[in-house]
């Protein structure tokens, strides 16, 4: 059976129970002396946390976007060689790729850049110079920009070709074209799925814990190992998370509202 049509302004009972889940879990970090302090010491890894995933969504939109037009070139190979790689990192797990990239990738990129700068006198990098964090952040944009790739090209796929014609025909070049004519409508119909992914990439920072970078989880680890509170330790550290993962939700789903009332979609 098919469940009844939703209305339009549905009241949000969900975020009502989640407002009073968290309101109370904020009273107990406000009452409880242990919730303070595992909050006063997670909370120095929010920074980091941010950085990992506005750097590296911005990295990966960049590059994602690149890859979808590269993928609907009209030149075969560079068709193949877009879809290769979307296949290939799409196909690896993100830990994976994260340790591949830190413990693998780095220090073959430095030996070769020493290779290449040895001749001439360079001093040679160490792998300690290249530091984790952005081993990090450069792994999390090769995994995504993979995602982003896909959302992209759906999006551009999905343009009216009418409206690609009539640019076209008003002798509009095709970067004006992209500009002006593809992207912007393009932009609403990818908004919800890339806001989808920079709310996934906040939670998926926190695996770059795994490289002893300083962030929320990494800090929750090594707190709850010191003082054998786990349970709440690791409330704290899905306070903080869910605090900003709904926040990014609610802000995006405004930002949806915004868009569809300004064209009257």
């Amino acid at each position: 059976m098919l469940a009844p049509p939703q209305k339009e302004q549905e009241f949000p009972y969900w975020l009502v129970f989640l407002i009073g889940l968290g309101g109370w879990l904020f009273y107990q970090v406000w009452a409880s002396d242990l919730y303070a302090k595992v909050m006063a010491t997670v909370s120095r890894g929010v920074g980091v946390t941010l950085f990992v995933t506005l750097v590296g969504f911005a990295m990966a939109s960049a590059l994602g976007l690149l890859l979808a037009v590269a993928s609907l070139s009209r030149f075969v190979a560079i068709r193949q060689t877009a879809r290769l790689y979307i296949e290939i990192i799409r196909g690896i797990p993100i830990i994976v790729l994260l340790l591949y990239v830190a413990f693998a990738g780095a220090p073959a990129v430095i030996a070769g850049w020493n290779w290449l700068t040895g001749p001439l006198g360079a001093d040679p990098l160490r792998t300690r110079d290249f530091s984790l964090l952005w081993r990090a952040v450069i792994a999390l944009t090769i995994a995504y920009s993979a995602f982003i790739a896909e959302v992209f090209r759906a999006g551009l796929q999905a343009v009216d070709a009418g409206q690609i014609e009539a640019a076209k025909a008003l002798g509009l070049k095709p970067w004006a074209r992209f500009r002006h004519v593809i992207f912007p409508q393009a932009f609403r119909m990818i908004l919800p799925p890339l806001g989808n992914d920079f709310v996934a990439m906040v939670k998926d920072s926190s695996l770059v814990s795994v490289l002893g970078v300083a962030d929320v989880t990494q800090l929750g680890k090594v707190t709850a190992a010191g003082n054998f509170r786990y349970f709440e330790t690791y409330n704290i550290v899905a306070l903080i998370y869910l605090t900003m993962t709904i926040s990014l939700s609610l802000a995006l789903r405004r930002l949806e509202r915004k868009l569809r009332a300004r064209k009257g979609l």
